[in-house]
Order: C-alpha cells, then sequence, then structure tokens
C-alpha cells in the first residue's frame, strides 16, 4: 500500500469517529497505531490527549516543530461522503482529520529521510484548538522543549473547504489570521407583564440596543486599516410575547488584527455593554471565554515557506495571500514564542466559489491534497534544517 492510501485509510478513520475538545482518546488511539514502527521519541499529554513525538536525525542540530490539531467540531454532519461521522452532533467540519493525516504522512517521510538529517524534528499532534486552548496547554506540559532545545522555527498547515483552488497553498508574512475573543454578555432586569411594561425593567429593549450600539462602536472607533469586526451571533431571552423576562443573554464574537485593537475593543465593548445596560436602569455582566492572539508569521519564514512550496511542487502551486483572513488560531501562541509561518492549503473538490465553507455541516475537504501536504510538511522541516 502507499503512502498516500494509507494516508486516505487513516484521514478516512479519524472522519468517521470525530472527537470534540482536549480528550480525544480514540483520536490519540490511531495517531499513536500511525507512528509504532518508527524512530520517534513518543511521548503523550496529560492535561489533553496530545502526542508529542521527535524524531533525531544523523547527526546533532537544531530543531524544527511541525504542527497539526485533531480536534472535530459538535457539528451534526450532513455531507454525503461514505465515510461520514458515525457520531451524532460530531463532525471534522474544520479539516483537522486531514491536518492529522498529513502530519503523519511527514513523520514517514522524514524517517525514511533521518540518516541526512542534521537536527530534530518535533511533531506536535494537538487536541483542543477550537476554542479549548489547546496550544497554549501544550506548551505549558513542554511541547516546546519536547527534543532538548528550542524549536529554530515551526510550521503549521490549514486546509480550506472554500474560496482557495485545490492543491494551492497560500500564506503571507505579518498579521495572518485574526486574534479572536469571546464575549458573553448577560443583561439583567425586573420581569413583568408585557401589558406594563414601564413596571418592569426590560432585557430584551436594552440587549437589542447594545447589539446596535457594537456595531456603531466598530465603525467610529477604529482605523479601517486596523480592522475590527464585531458580531452578536446567538440572543436569548426570555419564554412568550406576553412576559418581560428578568434577563437576556447575548453571545459576541470580536476579531482584530493588531495587540493594540485588541487591547482597546475588549475594554470599550464591555465599557459600551454596561454603559447602555446602565442607561436603562439595568446591569450587564460580561464574560470572556479563551482567546486566541493574533495569529503573526515571521516574514523570513514565510518567504522559506513560499519557495519551498514552489521549489517541490511547482510555481503553480503557491499564490501569495493578499490580506489577512479574519478567521483565528491558537498556532498564533507558537509563533509568539517561535519564528514560523503558518500555511493555507486549498482542498475543495470542486469550484471553491460554490463549496461549502469549513465549519458548515455540508463541508467536504478532498483527500487528494494529502501526500502534498504531507510532502510540504516535510520539505519545510528537512530544507529549514539544512539551513541552520
Amino acid at each position: 500500500m502507499s503512502l498516500h492510501e494509507e494516508l486516505v485509510r487513516l484521514r478516512h478513520a479519524l472522519h468517521r469517529e470525530p472527537e470534540v475538545g482536549l480528550d480525544l482518546p480514540r483520536t490519540q488511539e490511531k495517531v499513536l497505531a500511525a507512528l509504532d514502527g518508527l524512530p520517534l521519541e513518543v511521548t503523550t499529554g496529560k492535561a489533553l490527549s496530545s502526542v508529542t513525538a521527535v524524531l533525531r536525525g544523523e547527526t546533532p542540530g537544531p530543531t524544527v516543530l511541525l504542527r497539526a490539531d485533531m480536534d472535530a467540531l459538535p457539528v451534526q454532519e450532513r455531507a454525503a461522503v461514505p465515510y461520514r461521522s458515525r457520531f451524532d452532533g460530531r463532525m471534522h467540519a474544520c479539516g483537522h482529520d486531514l491536518h492529522t493525516s498529513m502530519l503523519v504522512g511527514a513523520a514517514h517521510l522524514l524517517a525514511a529521510r533521518r540518516d541526512g538529517l542534521a537536527g530534530n524534528v518535533v511533531f506536535m499532534f494537538q487536541p483542543g484548538e477550537e476554542g479549548h486552548d489547546g496550544a497554549r496547554l501544550m506548551i505549558e506540559e513542554g511541547v516546546l522543549d519536547a527534543s532538548g532545545s528550542r524549536p529554530a522555527a515551526a510550521y503549521g498547515m490549514h486546509v480550506f473547504s472554500t474560496m482557495i483552488p485545490q492543491g494551492l497553498f497560500l500564506t503571507k508574512g505579518g498579521p495572518m489570521l485574526a486574534a479572536s475573543e469571546d464575549l458573553t454578555v448577560t443583561v439583567r432586569g425586573r420581569g413583568g407583564h408585557g401589558s406594563t411594561p414601564h413596571r418592569s425593567l426590560d432585557p430584551i429593549q436594552a440587549g437589542c440596543e447594545i447589539v446596535s450600539q457594537l456595531q456603531t462602536y466598530v465603525t467610529r472607533a477604529f482605523d479601517v486599516f486596523d480592522p475590527v469586526v464585531i458580531t452578536v451571533g446567538a440572543f436569548h431571552g426570555g419564554t412568550a410575547g406576553n412576559i418581560i423576562p428578568d434577563e437576556a443573554r447575548l453571545q459576541v464574537t470580536i476579531r482584530s488584527f493588531s495587540e493594540q485593537a485588541r487591547t482597546r475593543v475588549k475594554d470599550g465593548a464591555v465599557r459600551l455593554v454596561r454603559g447602555v445596560a446602565e442607561a436603562h436602569g439595568l446591569t450587564a455582566d460580561c464574560e470572556f471565554g479563551v482567546g486566541y492572539p493574533v495569529t503573526v508569521n515571521d516574514q523570513t519564514e514565510a518567504d522559506f515557506a513560499a519557495r519551498t512550496v514552489q521549489e517541490a511542487l511547482g510555481e503553480h502551486r503557491f499564490l501569495p495571500m493578499p490580506q489577512p483572513a479574519t478567521g483565528s488560531e491558537d498556532f498564533s501562541l507558537v509563533l509568539n514564542e517561535v519564528p514560523g509561518a503558518f500555511l493555507a492549503l486549498g482542498a475543495a473538490p470542486g469550484d471553491p466559489t460554490d463549496a461549502p465553507i469549513n465549519h458548515s455541516p455540508e463541508a467536504v475537504f478532498d483527500d487528494a491534497v494529502l501526500s502534498d501536504g504531507a510532502a510540504v510538511y516535510a520539505e519545510l522541516a528537512a530544507r529549514r534544517l539544512a539551513l541552520l
């Protein structure tokens, strides 16, 4: 069986049994089995089902880190694929099953070239990217020191089911992906009868004004060339049309592209929310969940990654990324510690302009990209070690 066929089989097995969050025992078991027999020093996580594998080259040298995330999403799959999820309410809707399989492939390719490597490669198989702070936990458990020395460079990759033509790699220096914050707002008032609103303190009305004012705040407080995006994705309150509830809850996502804007928008959004509530005689609680910083690629490493793709696969396989994307990544935490680059890879099986987006229950990713993804991972590590 060819390596590509093995990667397809692994990807389908991962896709059939998706796991969410930090505890991924089935996924971890499959990765460990796929790495079995390779000359790797393998350890597993304590606070999460991570796998860290170290490949030591023939001669001592520096370290390069390669990372893949492994967790799925709480999404009910509607994609008509023969290897669809066996578990209700869980799906690999973001392509992490491909990332994991490609990194396993890179481990096989680099192990076969071990005699020619001067240095170490750390393979970082990470749970909990989807809002569970998995990268931070792996860093705290020592992934960046797994080889005995800090990596000189780190690389990650993400497949896209839409927008990017299949097989094209993209990256850019500087900010590539947004910082993200999850904000939960609870507006607290005093319930009553819908026929006498003057005897109540209506959190629904105040909540609606908060939604509107958050949008105005973004357009008037931030430079369009250092953009901020605020979206209220959920608004819950009340049980019937003639009942004014005691409280309403809003769930908000905030995106930004600089640490200055990130700090300002967090502080300003809380101040605005509480101010609107107070103006109506109500109170508001604001609670931030796990947030990820801006994903910032080192310019030299991004240029190196672009050259690697072009030299390994052909110039036509790389496309410069014109501007950052508004998605977010906890690989940003690795890049805050180690110079490196994050790459995008088009994996749409058809016309990317009409394909369902990542996180959609109908998202589909093409197995055809697995071999090239593994090859690029491996080439990034091997070529970077040769230059260090």
